[in-house]
């Protein structure tokens, strides 16, 4: 396939720094809102295990027309319909077990998709290394949005940060405050100097 700017495992890495962080909250309340997010912190993180299945499932279909039809469900009005669902009696410690999950596998399909497939997503027809980079992303900005309602730590490398910017937010300059900071800022997570707070935003897919 070629070396990737974004590979399979850059999702592993990002998605076990993700579980190593979040631990630190394990007994904190995760029925709290993720950061400024209407998503209560347990649900996000569903989300984000949602949106590692959900890549790994389109990859591997090779389905560019449309999503495939897995059954989606919220657990309360308001909240994200996703296909993953943790157990809540499992605790935090069975969130993290789908998480990591979900994570292998996206990462697994992606070590081993040709170059020349392609899944359907709204921001283009991705190939394996741009499902990677949108793992990527989600984990880590997402991430850092249930750090926020737990209040615990949590910042991803800064390497892998700036490669997710380049392959997906080509025109996106990194701001000398650094990597993880402009993409926190690409993302409408924050301001940057000189950069006002976005209110929406997108990524690429599809190499220009």
């Amino acid at each position: 396939m070629g070396e990737l700017g974004v590979a399979a495992d850059d999702v592993r890495e990002v998605v076990a720094a993700a579980v190593s962080a979040l631990r630190s909250g394990r007994d904190s309340d995760w029925s709290v809102p993720a950061g400024g997010l209407e998503w209560t912190c347990w649900e996000t993180a569903e989300h984000v295990a949602d949106d590692l299945f959900a890549y790994a499932a389109q990859l591997a279909g090779g389905v560019t027309h449309r999503y495939i039809p897995f059954v989606r469900a919220a657990r309360r009005p308001g909240a994200d319909a996703t296909t993953m669902q943790a157990e809540t009696d499992a605790g935090p410690d069975g969130l993290f077990e789908v998480l990591t999950s979900c994570g292998a596998l996206l990462a697994a399909v992606v070590a081993v998709t040709p170059p020349d497939v392609r899944a359907c997503h709204t921001f283009g027809l991705a190939d394996a290394e741009a499902s990677a980079a949108m793992g990527v992303l989600e984990t880590a900005v997402h991430t850092h949005d249930i750090a926020r309602g737990l209040g615990v730590a949590w910042r991803p490398d800064d390497d892998v940060c700036a490669r997710v910017l380049a392959r997906l937010m080509p025109d996106v300059e990194i701001d000398d405050a650094g990597a993880w900071e402009t993409l926190l800022w690409a993302t409408g997570r924050t301001a940057l100097p000189g950069r006002p707070r976005r209110t929406s935003w997108r990524w690429h897919n599809e190499r220009s």
